[in-house]
C-alpha cells in the first residue's frame, strides 16, 4: 500500500516548502499512481481465474488457443484457458486431442488413430489416419469444430470427423443434379 504522498515524500525538505512546486509534483504523482495501481494488479492480469474477461482470449492465444469466442460465458472462457494450460504438455498426442475435444464438446469423444512411435523397420505399412466421433460439437458450430480439429492434427494425416453419426469431414461430394 502506497502512501498518498509517496512521490512528494521522496523530495528534499527544501523543495517541500514551495507550495507551487508541491502542487506541480502532485499532478505527476496522481498520473503515475494510476499506472502503479495497474502494475500492482499485473499478477492478477495473467491469472485466468481473476483476469478481466476481455483479456481471456489474449491469454488463450499465449497457449496457442485461438478459438475463444468472446461471446461465450465468462466461466467457460476461464475454463478453456485454465484447462488448455494443463493440456499444453499433451498437445499433438491422442490424450491431448481427446482432452481438448472433450473441453470443446463438453462431453464424450471417441478418437481412433493409427499413429505411433516405432523402431526403424517396425512401422506399419498402412498410412496413419484419425477418426473422431462426437455426439455434438458443444459450443461451436460443426464448421468451427472441424477447423479446431484440423488445427490440432498434422496436415498430412487423413482425418474423418463424425458428429452425431454423420460424416462432416471430409464432406462427401454432392451427386450431380442435387
Amino acid at each position: 500500500m502506497r502512501r498518498d504522498d509517496w512521490l512528494l515524500a521522496q523530495l528534499p525538505m527544501g523543495m517541500l516548502e514551495d507550495d507551487f512546486f508541491c502542487r506541480f509534483v502532485r499532478i505527476f504523482q496522481e498520473v503515475a499512481g494510476t499506472y502503479l495501481d495497474d502494475l500492482d494488479n499485473l499478477d492478477h492480469l495473467v491469472d485466468p481465474s481473476v483476469a478481466p474477461t476481455p483479456f481471456l482470449p489474449y491469454l488463450g492465444s499465449w497457449l496457442g488457443v485461438r478459438s475463444i469466442d468472446p461471446s461465450l460465458a465468462d466461466r467457460l472462457q476461464r475454463r478453456i484457458v485454465q484447462e488448455s494450460s494443463t493440456m499444453l504438455a499433451w498437445r499433438g498426442t491422442h490424450r491431448g486431442l481427446v482432452q481438448f475435444l472433450e473441453l470443446v464438446c463438453d462431453g464424450p469423444v471417441e478418437v481412433t488413430e493409427t499413429g505411433g512411435v516405432y523402431r526403424e523397420g517396425d512401422s506399419p505399412v498402412t498410412p496413419a489416419r484419425v477418426e473422431i466421433r462426437v455426439p455434438d460439437t458443444g459450443w461451436t458450430s460443426a464448421e468451427d469444430f472441424v477447423a479446431l480439429v484440423l488445427d490440432e492434427i498434422p496436415a498430412n494425416i487423413p482425418t474423418q470427423i463424425f458428429v452425431a453419426g454423420e460424416l462432416v469431414w471430409p464432406e462427401l461430394p454432392q451427386a450431380v443434379g442435387q
